[in-house]
């Protein structure tokens, strides 16, 4: 599943575009995103309060068992890096 700050009419035709077969949630009005640090809210950015790019995995008990918040949005994060740590949690 994949959250964002993005309008959900907005993912939806994302979805639609992109033949996207997951889950795209918004957080349009940035409530989750605080509680999670996913949320950018320095006052000297450019663009105050925008989402980070944030991965996690998250188990079938919802124990968080793997996070990684980037600081730059424009970084990805390494595929191989997300599938060890969803075969280490037991969430694949």
């Amino acid at each position: 599943m994949g959250i964002s700050a993005d309008h959900a009419a907005t993912l939806e035709a994302f979805t639609k575009q992109n033949g996207t077969k997951h889950l795209l949630l918004s957080d349009f009005r940035r409530t989750m995103l605080p509680g999670w640090g996913a949320l950018e809210t320095n006052e000297q950015s450019p663009i105050f309060r925008y989402a980070r790019r944030a991965y996690f995995v998250i188990d079938r008990q919802g124990v968080v068992r793997y996070q990684k918040i980037q600081t730059n949005a424009l970084d990805l994060l390494n595929p191989d890096e997300v599938l060890k740590a969803l075969k280490e949690s037991g969430a694949a």
